[in-house]
């Protein structure tokens, strides 16, 4: 396992499970902000822009598609950011937030934090135990 897919995987790991553990410990606050969120075109920008940024960084630093099962996921990770700043930066708001109806991530919260919270702790153990 190379060092680069060790040290991703450990830092998005601990990144997963600390945000997940966060928002699910403040599911209100965070619903009220993610909504929030949608309805303000400079917030969307930003998070467009911080999304691109990252998934740009780790396609480009990490593009692996062998090398296991980590590898491969560090790399989806990378792309899925990518794709999702692109989607925000490119949709309209209107989309986005059809796109964020369609998941029902209100009603689904937990499952969503949960699945989060699992990809994190595969990822960190995983990188840890490299």
């Amino acid at each position: 396992m190379s060092p680069m897919t060790l040290y991703l995987a450990k830092v998005l790991g601990l990144y997963c499970v600390l945000i997940s553990l966060a928002m699910m410990a403040n599911r209100r606050a965070t619903l009220a902000s993610l909504n929030a969120m949608l309805q303000s075109p400079p917030l969307m920008l930003l998070a467009g822009v911080l999304a691109l940024a990252g998934g740009l960084a780790l396609v480009v630093g990490h593009n692996a598609w062998s090398g296991g099962a980590l590898a491969v996921a560090v790399t989806l990770i990378g792309w899925a950011a990518l794709i999702k700043g692109l989607g925000i930066l490119f949709l309209p708001q209107d989309k986005m937030r059809q796109f964020y109806k369609a998941l029902q991530y209100e009603k689904r919260f937990f499952f969503w934090m949960g699945a989060t919270l699992l990809l994190g702790l595969y990822l960190a153990v995983s990188g840890f135990r490299g």
